[in-house]
């Protein structure tokens, strides 16, 4: 019973980094079919595309970034070792664990949503690109405005992760 606290924590690592991830890819397949067809019909529109569908990338890298700050509060590089008291190794509590995997659900589920609508909104923006290329800037701000949910999600998984009783 002494780890369960750690692996509800390291669960929630898991899970931000996981369906974040999921949604990512997701969202960058479905552009990037877009993308093939637009540009197999004009190859100068490639970079046009690319970056639309890059943008639904990002919520993989903050699932990550989250993933990575529970495994350094879990101090998982030193032994999952909390502390040391009266040459006791102490470990993460359940109660310190249920807070990290609350922590990581925002960026997981966030993340997982945003990705996968932002693709959609993406493959519209290269529809857009593939008729009116000169509008290619109003498809990207379209995108980037669903990634305002996921980067909100992010700073509040980003942020309860550093809750000092989660320990």
């Amino acid at each position: 019973m002494e780890f369960l606290g750690t692996a509800l924590a390291l669960a929630g690592v898991a899970i931000a980094v996981a369906l974040s991830g999921v949604g990512s890819s997701i969202g960058v397949a479905n552009a990037g079919k877009a993308a093939a067809g637009v540009t197999a019909e004009d190859p100068d529109k490639f970079m046009k595309c690319l970056i639309l569908q890059l943008l639904p990338a990002t919520q993989g890298i903050y699932g990550f970034i989250v993933g990575f700050l529970g495994i350094i509060k879990l101090n998982a590089f030193n032994g999952f070792v909390i502390s040391v008291q009266e040459g006791a190794n102490v470990y993460m509590s359940t109660a310190g664990g249920l807070g990290i995997l609350f922590s990581c659900l925002p960026i997981a589920i966030g993340g997982l949503m945003s990705a996968v609508h932002q693709g959609n909104v993406a493959v519209s923006a290269i529809g857009l690109v593939a008729k009116r290329p000169e509008e290619s800037t109003k498809g990207m701000l379209m995108t980037a405005m669903v990634e305002t949910y996921a980067l909100l999600a992010f700073l509040i998984s980003f942020l309860a992760v550093f809750i000092p009783q989660w320990a």
